[in-house]
């Protein structure tokens, strides 16, 4: 059975599944996207996923023509309509169609899409053993000129470092900010583990406001492990006991080597491997 995939209160088969040409989400990347699990038919920190989407279309200034209720249901009827219990969730919401030129005036409604499938970014294989990272010269974007908590079409400074890491030999990007602090991966927030405690970039170093990273400061809360916002830089991560990378679509990843160097054992250490279990426990719950 072909996947249905919803655009603007219809749905169509993946094969034909279309956007006009004069979408301003695909001529200029002028829209906003998240990306949610459902785990077992629920869907995993809806409210925190969705509250996130709108705050993204608040900062670019795009109405999303459904309340925060109707896009809720959206998403659960795409999900019963493909018969996906465990599923990658893929809302978006683009400026719409209009005319050539960047003036959002000349756009008419927002359109909105939402895509349920299956993803996979990593082998098992590195979750046993851990993931390589290099660091990459493609500079994470400053906030002052696009704030890496809006959650765009455009991810294009994400690809550029992708790319590059997949040409060093590596699955996985290390990205600095224009300070040279530790930002974030690609697509992932990173933690390191020292002297039992937690430590990961502000919010400030111009990373993602992501909703794992939120679960990884409660599972520090209930454990007690003290876990602080602070900058970081490579040397840290050198230096590190552990160090592991956390998002919605990889969950929670061991590193265990970064630019060649093996951080602490070079294997996945007892703090990342419990928090990833109590994490898998979460979604089960």
């Amino acid at each position: 059975m072909s996947l249905k995939v919803y655009i603007d209160g219809e749905y169509y088969d993946k094969e034909n599944a279309k956007v006009s040409v004069y979408d301003h989400g695909l001529l200029y990347g002028d829209g906003v996207f998240e990306g949610i699990r459902a785990y077992g038919g629920t869907v995993w920190r809806f409210d925190e996923h969705i509250n996130r989407l709108y705050e993204s279309a608040q900062a670019i200034a795009l109405a999303i023509p459904l309340s925060r209720d109707e896009f809720k249901a959206v998403i659960l009827r795409t999900l019963e309509i493909n018969g996906l219990q465990d599923a990658y969730i893929r809302p978006v919401v683009t400026r719409g169609v209009g005319y050539l030129g960047l003036d959002p005036a000349r756009v008419f409604n927002p359109s909105v899409i939402v895509i349920a499938d299956q993803i996979s970014l990593f082998p098992e294989e590195h979750y046993e053993q851990g993931l390589h990272l290099v660091t990459v010269s493609t500079v994470r974007n400053h906030p002052m000129a696009l704030s890496p908590r809006v959650k765009s079409c455009n991810y294009l400074n994400n690809i550029l470092a992708k790319v590059e890491a997949k040409n060093a030999g590596a699955l996985e990007a290390l990205m600095l900010n224009v300070d040279g602090q530790v930002s974030e991966c690609t697509g992932e927030n990173i933690f390191i583990v020292r002297d039992g405690a937690l430590f990961t970039p502000p919010l400030s170093a111009g990373i993602l406001e992501g909703v794992t990273r939120g679960v990884v400061f409660e599972i520090a809360a209930e454990k007690g492990v003290p876990c602080t916002e602070t900058s970081l830089f490579r040397h840290d991560l050198y230096n590190a006991d552990e160090c592991f990378m956390c998002g919605t679509a990889v969950e929670i990843c061991p590193v265990s080597k970064l630019d060649g160097r093996a951080i602490g054992t070079g294997l996945p250490g007892p703090v990342t491997k419990a928090f990833r279990a109590r994490f898998q426990e979460m979604t089960r719950e």
